[in-house]
């Protein structure tokens, strides 16, 4: 029972996202016949690892502050119903720390890297860390001034893509940008969702998420902007690749988003959002699982 807790305190619903980020720049560095698959695994560790922390400090966060309350939409966290104290998510907090610490040491050894691009994966990991926490915990927990989203395009976006493309291939191309952009937006996508859900709790809760800042009608437009421009990058990386024809057939996941997208700028019920966190999660990593199938045959 204790352990189904935990597992729940995980949120694994939002892990897809974070494979979704390393799978893809593990398939742009087997493009350019780069792939490594040692370093893609350890990737796809420490980026789960990252990912659990920053629910886990999340968790904290919100549940310390009293922005999880008994108003909030949404599935209940653990410190919220009482079933793990604070004290009890803070040792988990500083193991997964450590644990992603460890796993990052490890992927940057076994990539062979140069000592000089060590150091800077090595810092760019640190910070990684400390963003993870940082999102909700602290007085200066820049989740609660509207950078949030900013944040999370930058680690989900050209952080984990770039950074597994470099891993396994010992260079960088401008290419990646798109890649990047496909995935980090994406990210934001579900992040901007979460918000709107829970708008009116976290305007209560002094809250100020970018959702917040920019009210539910213009969060909407924000969240078809962010999906439509994540599409249509992959579309032009696919043309920069040039490969085979069949590489294009991903346009054929398009209508999948646009039914979310129709489907929740029509929602006027904000808690009736939650479903699609998962859905755009989910559909993402189809998206780039369905790219890697292409590119492979």
């Amino acid at each position: 029972m204790r352990l189904k807790i935990w597992i729940q305190a995980f949120r694994l619903r939002t892990l897809a996202l974070a494979l979704s980020s390393i799978i893809l720049g593990a398939i742009v560095s087997y493009v350019y016949h780069s792939f490594q698959w040692q370093v893609s695994a350890l990737a796809v560790l420490t980026t789960l690892l990252l990912q659990i922390l920053s629910n886990l400090a999340n968790d904290y966060g919100d549940g310390t502050k009293g922005t999880d309350n008994k108003d909030r939409l949404g599935p209940t966290r653990a410190i919220q119903s009482g079933e793990i104290t604070p004290a009890q998510m803070k040792k988990a907090i500083i193991v997964f720390s450590i644990l992603s610490f460890l796993s990052g040491i490890s992927l940057i050894y076994i990539s062979g890297i140069s000592l000089l691009f060590a150091a800077i994966m090595l810092f760019i990991g640190l910070l990684a860390i400390v963003a993870a926490v940082k999102y909700t915990v602290g007085k200066k927990a820049y989740g609660y001034s509207g950078l949030g989203d900013f944040f999370v395009f930058v680690f989900f976006g050209p952080v984990a893509v770039m950074g597994t493309f470099y891993l396994n291939a010992h260079f960088i191309t401008a290419a990646l940008l798109w890649p990047s952009i496909t995935v980090g937006f994406l990210s934001v996508a579900v992040l901007n969702l979460n918000n709107m859900r829970d708008f009116e709790n976290d305007i209560a809760s002094g809250k100020i998420t970018l959702a917040v800042k920019l009210g539910i009608k213009n969060a909407k437009l924000y969240h078809i902007i962010l999906v439509n421009v994540a599409f249509f990058s992959l579309m032009y990386f696919e043309f920069l690749l040039e490969m085979s024809w069949w590489i294009h057939l991903t346009f054929f996941l398009y209508p999948l988003f646009l039914m979310d997208l129709k489907k929740i700028d029509q929602e006027q019920n904000l808690q009736n959002l939650d479903p699609y966190l998962k859905y755009t999660a989910l559909k993402t990593l189809l998206l780039v699982i369905v790219f890697g199938i292409l590119v492979l045959i």
